[in-house]
């Protein structure tokens, strides 16, 4: 997930939790309808980690991008990135081990991270197209989102399943991330920043989002770095990881994914 210099890991984010919660996040728009997300037509693929080596990260090569597959490649503890270069086709089908996790008690955001976000707007699922626009921007080093990847999570965003975080600095879009949120699953896909700090103020913002309701969050970074860890991130080995793809997938949404925002039907801070 992220800013990535390697892999798809976060390479700039934080996020709070018991630390740096001191920012509202403005509730955002309703994808999903009052009913939640709407769940597309089963894929025809099987998708799956069985007989994956362990340590190996590549699963497999091929399949679509159709919601369908994308949500039972997730549930199944797997994510599509393209083996070309930029992220071109053959997609292939990711099972990071060990996988980089960020679980609930376990993050942190520096000082002065806490300082810049006080200064921003954060809302959720306002800018989603603008967001992954920024994530994709091909000037950035390592980029692998294509537009075939971006209409396939905007297909999911459309859906209820696919979310972002926005952080604006006096209506100017600084910085986002954005991922899909099944139970209390979130599989980050991406950030960027325009302004030092606003990933990791996205990144915060989404953990509040996560935690707003008290419940267990699992989100899942893919890898991590060394940078990552220095901000709580673990690793868990495939057969942990997938334990808590289980579990957390099971756990009904955050609040405000469900339809109803937290502040009532015409919304508010949180």
């Amino acid at each position: 997930m992220g800013e990535r210099s390697e892999h798809r890991a976060v390479a700039d984010g934080a996020a709070a939790g018991g630390d740096g919660a001191d920012a509202a996040v403005a509730v955002g728009g309703d994808a999903g309808g009052a009913s939640g997300p709407v769940e597309p037509e089963p894929t025809v693929w099987d998708l799956s980690t069985a007989g994956a080596v362990p340590g190996e990260d590549l699963v497999g090569i091929g399949a679509d991008l159709e919601p369908g597959t994308i949500l039972a490649a997730y549930r199944a503890g797997l994510f599509p990135m393209g083996l070309g270069e930029g992220g071109a086709d053959p997609v292939g089908w990711w099972s990071p081990d060990p996988r980089g996790v960020l679980l609930p008690g376990d993050l942190h955001l520096s000082r002065s991270a806490r300082r810049s976000r006080r200064s921003w707007a954060v809302t959720v699922d306002q800018a989603f197209e603008d967001v992954v626009a920024g994530c994709a921007d091909p000037s950035r080093d390592g980029g692998w989102i294509t537009g075939q990847i971006a209409r396939a999570y905007g297909r999911l965003h459309d859906l209820g399943w696919a979310h972002s975080v926005e952080v604006w600095d006096e209506g100017r879009l600084v910085g986002g991330v954005y991922g899909l949120a099944i139970g209390r699953l979130f599989a980050g896909e991406s950030m960027f920043h325009r302004a030092p700090d606003a990933s990791k103020a996205a990144l915060a913002g989404l953990v509040d989002v996560l935690a707003e309701d008290g419940e267990p969050w699992v989100l899942d970074t893919q890898w991590q770095t060394p940078h990552l860890a220095s901000l709580g991130v673990v690793t868990v080995h495939r057969p942990d990881y997938l334990r808590l793809v289980r579990e957390a997938s099971a756990r009904e949404l955050p609040r405000r994914w469900r339809g109803t925002p937290p502040c009532g039907e015409d919304g508010g801070q949180a």
